[in-house]
């Protein structure tokens, strides 16, 4: 099967996405594919690549979270395959409203189960489909960073460009 290949420029380095069908299989701040494709699971992994200049509303989605409007990134589709706990914790983190990071513990009790802190950590760890699947959003206990794929530098950035839009929509 093939899959589409998109690099765009953001204000935080080069993302890339891969995508099939219009559904994003992995995605994050670089260009070299070849981070990406370790992401995706193996009955996912496209067999070849196709280069593009766009990819319609995965794309525009993009655009429109750097542009102030994290919304469209959530209702693009997202194909990643795991165990149970793992894909319902994925889902999960497209509840996790902007502005508002949950603590790893935390995100283990929306998930399902309070004792499942590292396997909440992991399922940030697994998401391929960053962005789309805002693993940003998690943060330590004590209000730290934490880990990110993609580096503190740009999960501070998006923290903080999602803090100042909260911040900005809750004024009277």
């Amino acid at each position: 099967m093939k899959a589409q290949l998109l690099t765009m420029s953001t204000p935080d380095g080069p993302f890339t996405i891969i995508a099939r069908d219009g559904t994003v299989l992995s995605s994050g701040w670089t260009a070299v594919p070849g981070e990406l494709t370790g992401q995706i699971h193996v009955d996912l992994l496209p067999g070849e690549f196709e280069t593009v200049s766009g990819l319609g509303r995965i794309s525009a989605a993009v655009e429109a979270f750097y542009a102030g409007d994290p919304e469209p990134a959530m209702a693009v589709p997202v194909l990643q395959k795991s165990g149970p706990f793992r894909s319902h914790a994925w889902d999960v983190l497209r509840t996790v409203a902007p502005g508002r990071p949950v603590t790893y513990t935390e995100y283990a009790e929306l998930s399902g189960n309070a004792k499942a802190v590292r396997a909440a950590a992991s399922a940030c760890a697994f998401n391929a489909a960053a962005l789309f699947v805002p693993c940003h959003r998690v943060i330590r206990t004590d209000g730290t960073l934490g880990g990110f794929r993609w580096g503190l530098a740009v999960k501070g950035s998006l923290l903080d460009r999602e803090r100042e839009l909260a911040l900005a929509t809750a004024r009277p």
